[in-house]
């Protein structure tokens, strides 16, 4: 099998149900940025060593395949509810929350490398929930879509201030 087809020569793409659409649709640049952050999140895992958050890190990976999936219309995802994967991202950030000093200041997005690209997941998750957010209005989705994102923004904040203490590395604060 081919890699390339060219049916997207002519800067259209292809949706599930078989329906063409411009590839820089809405959506399909939302599908765009979850992939994004889907392929930086595979970055970020190869920067750490913690198992734990590694495999935390495959599963959002799973869950954004599926995200994206529904997003192009898949039937099989037509009914997607992340609901519960809100409630273990929530339940995360609560766990490491117990071993990090209160937030008092903004951070920086510095420190390390590991950290750094936690921080640019982190913006592109944010990039990606806004164009749902735009494109909600052509388009309905799964309501657990956006607080997933959303929660999934607050995770990998979270995530790099565990690293940060993790690695014993201090956190660079705007300080007033």
């Amino acid at each position: 099998m081919k890699i390339y087809t060219k049916t997207g020569d002519q800067g259209e793409t292809c949706l599930f149900d078989g329906s063409r659409t411009s590839k820089d649709d809405l959506r399909i640049e939302l599908i765009g940025d979850i992939d994004e952050l889907s392929a930086h999140l595979g970055l970020v895992h190869s920067l750490l060593s913690d198992a734990k958050t590694n495999d935390f890190i495959v599963k959002i990976i799973h869950n954004l395949f599926h995200l994206n999936a529904h997003l192009a219309g898949a039937v099989k995802y037509a009914n997607l509810d992340l609901s519960e994967e809100v409630i273990n991202l929530e339940s995360s950030i609560d766990e490491m929350d117990l071993v990090l000093p209160p937030l008092v200041n903004f951070i920086y997005p510095l420190g390390s490398q590991s950290i750094a690209n936690i921080h640019i997941a982190r913006t592109i998750c944010r990039r990606a929930e806004r164009k749902l957010v735009a494109a909600g209005l052509d388009f309905k989705f799964a309501p657990s879509s956006l607080q997933y994102l959303n929660r999934l923004s607050d995770w990998l904040f979270t995530v790099a201030r565990y690293t940060a203490n993790s690695e014993q590395i201090e956190q660079y604060i705007l300080s007033s």
